[in-house]
């Protein structure tokens, strides 16, 4: 790993100083400050937000995460390598309201973007089970994105860089 990995934002304002009480709690892994350490998917995420409302731009805030600091303290983190079981049930949870995501200070793992997005909303609704809804998603790609839950993460080793109209 290292020391200093590149983090984006994608959003349609700058934003040096984040918040993780700020944000919906129903998102894939609930109310958190949420990057990825794809450029790409920031930027469509961006666009995405810009022109969902009037007269916004499309920016993308890009941060240096001191992953040698943040690795010799322990935090509570739940990592998802894959679209399992486990990452369904979790983002289903959190779409339902039961916020499966209150004890973790850092969750990691794949994005419910427009592809996945169809079959989580299929199992959430009950048309597919879990296995026919686990059968889709093993076929997507991996879409990389970290929720912060904790103040003190941001506080301590995220540093914000620029922000970037794309």
């Amino acid at each position: 790993m290292e020391k200093n990995e590149i983090l984006y934002h994608g959003g349609i304002v700058e934003v040096k100083a984040p918040l993780v009480n700020v944000g919906r709690p129903d998102l894939d892994f609930g109310q958190g400050f949420y990057v990825t350490n794809n450029r790409e998917q920031a930027e469509k995420w961006a666009v995405a937000k810009a022109s969902r409302r009037k007269d916004q731009k499309a920016v993308v805030n890009v941060y240096r995460f001191d992953t040698e600091a943040f690795s010799s303290v322990k935090y509570a983190m739940k990592v998802f390598d894959e679209y399992n079981r486990d990452w369904l049930d979790f983002v289903a949870d959190s779409r339902k309201g039961k916020s499966p995501w209150m004890n973790w200070d850092w969750i990691e793992g794949g994005i419910a973007n427009d592809s996945v997005i169809t079959t989580v909303d299929a199992y959430v609704d009950g048309f597919i089970t879990s296995e026919q809804a686990i059968d889709r998603l093993v076929k997507e790609e991996l879409h990389h994105q970290i929720c912060i839950r904790n103040q003190e993460i941001i506080d301590r080793y995220l540093v914000f860089e620029k922000c970037e109209e794309i």
